[in-house]
């Protein structure tokens, strides 16, 4: 006689699903590769659905308890800030590696030019509300991609030998409007909004900043655009960190 599996018809045979870890087993995000920032877009709830509970509540505890699936974007979005921080140094090295003397000598000491619209962070940055931190770190973001543009099309014609310095500024363009773009969806679900009306990318790149007649200004101020980003994306990666469980308060 051939066993059965269930002897009883009326036993439910639903099938088995998949294991969620709790927010006690804690979330395990491996390092993102750069094209993989689409991951990083707003989740939405099914209508009726619990979304928090009263031990869960971000407003209803001050030490600010995230709901899962907050967390996890959060962690995301800080580990794509952490693998740009790298990507930003190399860019950086790679641009002083093209540009000649006096590019990279041990005591040169170039200027730091203004560029239009953005600033490196303020001093007192650290002691802004975090919020406040997180909203500069994405409308700083957002004016870096056109200044990394304008930055590739000129080195392409001072440098035209070096492909994978243009394919670096080319990525870190994009790669800025991804990490700027997840930090406005974390400002979001935190309830802050990213920042006021955005200019046009192209009025930000093409008026405000124009390019530098001479070459040694150009290279300056390439190199300026380059280092500004690193400070950003490192500085964005330090506040994000401060929104993680054990983080710095």
């Amino acid at each position: 006689m051939s066993s059965q599996v269930c002897s009883n018809p009326s036993a439910s045979t639903a099938p088995l699903l998949p294991h969620t870890p709790s927010r006690r087993e804690g979330l395990q995000i491996p390092a993102l590769p750069a094209c993989t920032f689409f991951l990083l877009r707003p989740s939405f709830h099914h209508k009726g659905a619990q979304t928090s509970s009263p031990a869960s509540d971000p407003q209803a505890d001050t030490s600010v308890s995230f709901l899962p699936h907050l967390e996890a974007k959060i962690r995301q979005t800080h580990s794509l800030a952490h693998l740009l921080t790298k990507y930003a140094e190399q860019l950086l090295q790679e641009y002083v590696q093209h540009q000649g003397a006096p590019f990279g000598s041990p005591g040169f000491s170039p200027p730091r030019l203004p560029v239009a619209g953005l600033n490196a962070p303020a001093p007192g940055h650290a002691g802004l509300p975090l919020q406040e931190r997180l909203r500069l770190d994405a409308v700083a973001l957002a004016e870096l991609p056109p200044l990394l543009d304008a930055v590739r099309r000129r080195q392409a014609e001072l440098t035209p030998r070096a492909p994978r310095l243009l394919r670096r500024l080319e990525d870190a363009a994009r790669q800025a409007r991804a990490l700027g773009t997840a930090v406005e969806t974390v400002l979001a679900a935190l309830g802050a909004a990213a920042h006021g009306p955005r200019r046009e990318p192209a009025a930000t790149a093409a008026g405000a900043t124009p390019a530098p007649v001479g070459v040694f200004p150009a290279k300056l101020l390439g190199l300026r655009v380059c280092g500004l980003y690193r400070e950003w994306v490192r500085r964005t990666e330090g506040d994000l960190g401060q929104l993680l469980p054990g983080g710095p308060a």
